[in-house]
């Protein structure tokens, strides 16, 4: 990375979250730079449908069947490229989300954002980075009381502001615009890079678990979906020979105390005192997150959204069963119902696979090292996104405040 250059002479800009601009820079406050979009859909003159997701308008289909009828479009603000998009909503509930989005194109948007217009073109794509900027500071959430849900316009538009030069803003946007590029195209192909080591590791999970680990065998055919052949010395049987399966129950008490960890299906949550069981066993949805089983191997706790199997280790080792209900046919044992769900009794009522126990230890070993090779570059691929979405911030905020001279 190449050194920032900084402006010499600097003065205090009076705004906290941005604190020290270079001098010639001027102070405005926001409506002085833009207006609120007050335009009415009437008639539904309009159906370019758009919608802000991710800090990010995009168009959506006004076709599709979400519950709106067209009539509730008539409602919606007819907006303009250039136009700054700010979702002043369930400030208190989500903190994650961002706020601030500038359209590409004319479209309708939900009249419960608030569209602002800057009163000068030219100023438009820096007053999105800015606002931007003061988005990724989380400011929209110190604003008011700190206790409602929402702000309001009134409350926006008396937001303290800074202005350069329009050299200096064409300068800025054209930096910002090129780096975030970059830097996105880097995050694009290290969130497919995640995917790719994750398609990796289930697909030899399932090689592996169906095939075994040497090459040289003789196969079978077989009528399950998920293992279509196998090795001819393995054998197969109903899921219940294998492993016994038991609900989760109720945690006593409040699940605050404790260092026994309470698994529901989407994973561990909470702590108690006690634990339900006390081995090895295999966890996997009743209902919520289903299909993806969980391997304990220390004391725990099951609430009832979950079951939990206990193999009979002369067939079958719990983390062989574990990595086979990773490949498992979930699916066609989910009900389809309003809450989907799974019945343990029928899943383990289904033909499973059982190699010998001593090529059980073999799959075992090998999977567990394909796992933690693919957990490790997943790991180091996610935290460099993290690193990358930092920096990223981090440049946007020094441009759009004049700690990075880009002129």
């Amino acid at each position: 990375m190449s050194e920032t250059v900084r402006y010499t002479d600097m003065k205090d800009s009076g705004i906290k979250w941005i604190g020290e601009v270079p001098a010639s820079w001027n102070v405005r406050t926001l409506y002085q730079l833009a207006t609120r979009v007050n335009n009415k859909n009437s008639d539904l003159a309009e159906q370019n449908l758009l919608s802000l997701s991710y800090g990010k308008i995009k168009r959506k289909d006004i076709n599709t069947k979400d519950g709106l009828l067209p009539a509730s479009f008539d409602g919606y603000n007819i907006i303009e490229a250039g136009d700054i998009v700010l979702r002043l909503t369930d400030l208190q509930n989500d903190h994650t989300s961002l706020r601030v989005g500038q359209a590409t194109e004319r479209g309708i948007i939900t009249s419960a954002y608030t569209t602002l217009q800057p009163i000068n073109p030219s100023n438009a794509r820096y007053l999105y980075y800015l606002l931007h900027a003061f988005d990724l500071k989380k400011g929209f959430y110190g604003m008011g009381s700190g206790v409602r849900q929402g702000l309001n316009y009134d409350e926006v538009k008396e937001l303290r502001s800074v202005l350069p030069s329009q050299i200096e803003q064409d300068a800025i946007v054209s930096y910002l615009d090129d780096v975030c590029q970059q830097i996105d195209l880097i995050i694009e192909e290290a969130k497919s890079s995640i995917e790719g080591y994750k398609g990796w590791r289930l697909s030899t999970i399932k090689e592996v678990t169906t095939h075994g680990i040497s090459k040289d065998v003789e196969m079978v055919d077989t009528e399950i979906s998920w293992a279509k052949s196998i090795p001819s010395n393995w054998n197969i049987g109903k899921g219940h020979y294998f492993a016994s399966t038991y609900s989760g129950r109720a945690i006593p008490g409040d699940g605050t105390t404790g260092s026994i960890p309470v698994y529901g299906s989407g994973g561990s949550f909470k702590k108690t005192e006690n634990p339900l069981y006390a081995g090895e066993a295999v966890l996997f949805g009743r209902k919520g997150t289903l299909g993806k089983p969980i391997y304990v191997n220390r004391p725990f706790w099951a609430v009832d959204t979950i079951y939990y199997a206990v193999c009979n280790e002369k067939w079958m080792l719990p983390k062989y069963l574990y990595y086979m209900l990773t490949i498992f046919d979930w699916e066609s044992f989910i009900t389809h119902t309003a809450l989907p769900s799974i019945v343990a009794n029928e899943v383990f009522s289904s033909v499973f696979i059982c190699p010998p126990i001593s090529e059980q230890l073999q799959i075992i070993k090998k999977l567990d090292c394909v796992c933690d090779n693919a957990d490790t570059a997943i790991e180091a691929t996610e935290h460099l996104i993290e690193e990358l979405e930092l920096y990223k911030r981090s440049l946007i905020y020094e441009a759009v405040t004049g700690k990075r001279k880009v002129v």
